[in-house]
């Protein structure tokens, strides 16, 4: 028999074609915002990457952008091309902190202990710059020499112009000046602006110019001085020598300690390796609070989860039921709370509760200090989570009983059951299948919800014998005040903190995910 080739598209003993992908507009578009993005990244990070010297970060920077472009402009490896997006995005929000805040945790990184030890050295002989008596003063203009900052520094008697710099001072010719004696212009520099020098005073502040007979410092934003440290390193003794001396370097610290036990002000970053979870397990002042603080921190977060899930399906149930009418109106009108930026409406319910002008006491007719007494404020906070968070539940709530065929109930109906055993035995067990998720994401967030204490109580009410720790404190405010109250910020004691809060998240997480796979078993 003949092979109608018009019908075939081949003749006889010809392999298949290899079907053609068709190119979509979306999948173009897509694939030039992913390179777009990734070279805009590269552009971004490159030269500070290249400036700072931070070599393996660069080269694990290319490694990825060349592999994004080699996927993207080829043909080959289609499901990898949307799986890539995701992973990375997951790997930079997700995994690189929880990696980070874990690694920080093993470390002293706080105020005092930013850099390394050459910069402690650094900011400590500079920071003890004393100006001399007949030291030579000078009349200063803060400058840009491209992305550097640089002092222009004009002698009062001599009117000559000099550049400072980290690297020394160097005469500086064709700079013109101003009725002041300042510098107006220089070839070749950008003069800072008063305003535009205010607002790098830190960095003006911090430029220490090394001459032969000591530093020049800033002194406000108009005048330098000549000084000598007071404080010098020596390398021989891995020492600090000056006043209240010698400062000897201890490496397990991060500190210049001397022989009283006394340390100077800036430290290094050094491993700890579980000091601050030990301080943590075994301070007093930190200690003796925690369970108190974690009992009250579950109560609030299970209340919250379980109440908000509650009251929304109340509600759900009700709006769901076929004979109700005005349903839309009433949804729009339960939506809102969730619709209202969340830290305006914590405020604006702050001063619902105050004692003398609030609106609760107005309407109630009582003389309550709600927010001054332990009860009263622990309840409010609940109170006030509850009425932020059941709109949400409401919503997933209603999605959920839209998916349950209604002819479950009416059949438990016709087999007699009654309808609150309907519901128990039927619609509960099948919402809290789909829900259950959910719910451990809410027991999360409210177990860490900074801002419902922060803006309301602010952790409050304090007892007298206790300043730090207050009657609504949640361990995460807890631990902001230890870590970044008065006594300066502590990223590494903060970070073993938030480490143990992720552990107790993720084991009640991990125990009511079990139990969410058993229920699906059950009802599977």
């Amino acid at each position: 028999m003949a092979l109608d080739v018009r019908e075939t598209g081949r003749a006889a003993g010809t392999p298949p074609a290899r079907p053609r992908r068709e190119i979509t507009t979306a999948f173009v578009v897509s694939r030039i915002a992913v390179l777009a993005v990734t070279a805009a990244i590269l552009l971004y990070a490159v030269p500070p990457l290249v400036a700072t010297g931070s070599w393996v970060a660069l080269g694990v920077l290319c490694a990825a952008a060349a592999g994004i472009a080699f996927l993207y402009l080829t043909r080959r490896f289609v499901p990898a091309k949307y799986l890539v997006p995701g992973t990375v995005f997951l790997v930079a929000f997700q995994v690189f902190p929880v990696v980070y805040t874990a690694t920080t945790a093993f470390t002293n990184f706080g105020d005092g202990h930013r850099g390394s030890k050459a910069e402690a050295v650094t900011a400590i002989e500079t920071g003890s710059v004393r100006q001399a008596p007949g030291s030579p003063e000078y009349a200063l203009t803060p400058a840009l020499r491209g992305e550097e900052l640089v002092f222009l520094l004009v002698d009062p008697k001599t009117k000559q112009v000099s550049l400072g710099t980290p690297d020394g001072l160097t005469p500086l010719a064709g700079a013109e000046l101003g009725i002041t004696g300042k510098v107006v212009a220089a070839p070749g520099l950008t003069v800072l602006k008063a305003p535009e020098a205010a607002a790098r005073a830190a960095e003006v502040s911090a430029l220490a110019v090394p001459t032969s007979g000591g530093l020049i410092k800033a002194n406000g934003l108009s005048r330098a001085v000549e000084g000598r440290a007071a404080l010098a390193y020596d390398a021989a003794c891995d020492c600090v020598r000056g006043e209240g001396g010698p400062w000897t370097a201890d490496e397990e610290q991060g500190y210049f300690v001397n022989a009283k036990g006394d340390h100077l002000a800036q430290g290094w970053q050094v491993n700890v390796g579980f000091a601050n979870f030990a301080r943590a397990l075994t301070d007093p002042t930190i200690s003796g609070y925690f369970l108190g603080v974690l009992g009250w921190n579950m109560v609030f977060a299970l209340v919250s989860a379980l109440g908000t899930f509650g009251i929304g399906m109340a509600v759900a149930l009700a709006l769901h039921h076929p004979r109700m009418r005005g349903t839309r109106f009433y949804r729009i009108a339960l939506i809102l709370p969730y619709a209202m930026p969340a830290f305006a409406m914590l405020l604006v319910w702050r001063d619902m509760f105050n004692r003398d002008f609030g609106l609760v006491n107005q309407l109630l007719g009582v003389h309550v200090d709600w927010l001054g007494e332990p009860g009263t404020a622990r309840l409010a906070v609940i109170l006030v989570n509850l009425w932020l968070g059941f709109p949400y539940m409401f919503l997933v709530t209603t999605g959920a009983l839209q998916a349950i065929p209604r002819e479950l109930t009416e059949a438990a109906a016709i087999d007699g059951a009654t309808p609150w055993r309907a519901f128990r035995r039927v619609t509960l067990p099948l919402l809290l299948v789909a829900l259950t998720p959910l719910l451990i994401s809410s027991f999360a967030f409210n177990f860490n919800n900074f801002n419902a204490i922060a803006l309301t109580t602010e952790g409050g009410p304090f007892p007298a014998a206790s300043p730090q720790v207050g009657a609504t404190d949640l361990l995460i405010t807890y631990t902001f005040r230890l870590a970044f109250g008065a006594g300066g910020a502590q990223f590494g004691f903060a970070a073993a903190i938030s480490v143990f809060i992720f552990a107790i998240v993720a084991l009640v997480s991990a125990v009511a995910f079990r139990r969410t796979r058993k229920q699906e078993e059950v009802y599977a």
